[in-house]
């Protein structure tokens, strides 16, 4: 059976005690639920677009919402294939019971959503039978060799199966995601949509093994921002002999860091209760939020302004501005142009 190599440094005692505090937050908070949903939403649309976006995939975050709303856009065809299939593998997931096992035809589910009608059929949810390598398509140099197509099935079986075992169920379960993730990403048993089935994995893992966080949570954020730092540490395993205490000290990072961008969001709506008081339940985005934070020491915003602030598009800033005030959350002064600035409304 796998066994995996790694040591408790202070480090990591020190990041699982920070996630378990954040946690612990986010799960007692007072947010209402409407605002609940639209956190839900937005990591939803967070896991799908960094996700995909890791291995490539061109699709703004905007478009990404867009096709997951079920809108028609000018894109390529496997960019918007590649995120409607996430979205499945993340719904599957959520349909899987809090107790089930994670046994061999559930990742093979997973993979079979991730390339659906993007590998051929035989492909998808199979084990490679050739042999592959991991490389820079840039520079055309190989970067790892994975293991050879007869080893995979029971490469693969064996994760499986500690995965089950009374060693990993002791381990905390941002400890087992980190492991499942960086061995499934070893193996490399599948023909393409590998990244996407260890990061898969790792979510099954948190959210079906007592890390419920209200799924407020998209880890892949933090591997989005810095590709190369992600790639690396997955690297330094391979090249330490598969020690794993760097990469986890990495992997329980990412989560420390998102988990704590939730805990602060969390926090600023719970803790104010005028909105809730004068208006009752609003859904805001969490750019809206972020604006309410910023006029709440600026005093007035203007559509420049929120772009700079969030770096998004003009249309954008005005759809959500647009919105606050329809809401009656913002008050539009001014009628014209440049001259249109905004204030909260309580």
């Amino acid at each position: 059976m796998f066994q995996p190599n790694f040591k408790y440094t202070n480090k990591i005692v020190r990041l699982l005690a920070r996630i378990q505090a954040a946690r612990e937050i986010i799960l007692n908070s007072l947010l209402i639920p409407a605002w609940e949903k639209q956190l839900q939403r937005e990591a939803l649309i967070k896991q799908t677009y960094n996700t995909t976006s890791i291995e490539g995939n061109r699709l703004t975050f905007d478009e990404v919402s867009m096709v997951i709303e079920g809108k028609n856009i000018p894109a390529h065809e496997k960019d918007k294939k590649e995120v409607q299939n996430y979205v499945e593998v993340l719904e599957y997931i959520d349909s899987l019971e809090e107790s089930s096992e994670i046994v061999e035809k559930v990742l093979l589910e997973i993979h079979k959503l991730t390339v659906k009608d993007i590998l051929p059929e035989a492909s998808a949810g199979s084990y490679r039978k050739v042999k592959v390598v991991v490389g820079n398509p840039k520079t055309g140099k190989i970067t790892y060799t994975p293991p050879e197509p007869e080893e995979v099935p029971l490469l693969t079986k064996s994760l499986l199966e500690w995965l089950s075992s009374n060693e990993a169920l002791d381990l905390m379960p941002a400890v087992q995601a980190g492991i499942a993730h960086y061995e499934i990403a070893r193996i490399h048993p599948f023909l393409d949509g590998n990244g996407r089935t260890a990061r898969a994995l790792a979510t099954l893992i948190l959210t079906k093994r007592g890390f419920d966080t209200k799924k407020f949570f998209a880890l892949e954020e933090y591997y989005n921002e810095d590709r190369p730092a992600y790639y690396s540490a997955l690297a330094n395993a391979d090249a330490k002999g598969g020690d794993l205490t760097e990469w986890l000290e990495y992997f329980l990072f990412g989560i420390a860091v998102e988990i704590s961008r939730v805990e602060k969001t969390v926090m600023q709506l719970s803790n104010d209760r005028s909105m809730k008081e004068k208006y009752g339940q609003i859904g805001l985005n969490s750019r809206q939020i972020k604006v309410i934070g910023y006029l709440k020491e600026k005093e007035k915003i203007t559509n420049k302004e929120f772009q700079q602030l969030l770096n998004v598009s003009a249309s954008t800033a005005k759809r959500d501005l647009h919105d606050m005030v329809d809401r009656k959350v913002l008050k539009q002064i001014g009628e014209k142009g440049q001259s249109i600035y905004y204030i909260l409304n309580f």
